[in-house]
């Protein structure tokens, strides 16, 4: 038995040896270059997105949310994960000619990555309604441009 528990000890030991050279996810993330951005870049980011709203055309709309992405959307109770469930969502949405505008914003920077969170509205030019929501977005660089990795929006639950 005390044999048995010398080998346990020694392959745990080599175990440890052996990945010592091996860096970690943590550590490998901790030296990919980071893309220099700032608050403004950011915040263009929902005017990039809020122009292709007024195109009318839903793939133009989703080709603002990388592949791998959530939107959980205002209008609708239904997670959207694949580029077929954001352009059905933004098929129905794009119908009644919504066009947002920004009331409030807090914009965190982090490494290839930002958070814009805030308050916005949507006029609807068809039907002339106006929803107030609060707002999130998580982008991040894809070496080539600002993607959104998740969108989440709900109206405001009281009335001002």
């Amino acid at each position: 038995m005390k044999l048995f528990r010398i080998a346990v000890l020694a392959f745990v030991l080599a175990g440890c040896a052996i990945n010592q050279g091996t860096p970690t996810n943590a550590q490998a993330s901790r030296t990919e270059s980071c893309k220099a951005t700032s608050e403004q870049e950011i915040a263009a980011l929902f005017d990039r997105w809020n122009r292709s709203l007024q195109t009318g055309d839903p793939h133009k709309v989703v080709a603002n949310y990388a592949e791998r992405s959530i939107l959980l959307p205002t209008v609708s109770n239904k997670p959207r994960l694949t580029v077929a469930e954001k352009e059905d969502y933004f098929h129905h949405f794009l119908k009644d000619g919504p066009s947002g505008k920004i009331d409030f914003r807090s914009i965190e920077l982090r490494c290839n990555s930002a958070v814009d969170s805030g308050l916005y509205t949507f006029t609807f030019s068809r039907t002339g309604v106006v929803v107030k929501a609060r707002f999130t977005y998580t982008y991040h660089w894809s070496g080539a441009q600002w993607l959104i990795t998740s969108h989440h929006s709900s109206a405001m639950p009281e009335k001002m």
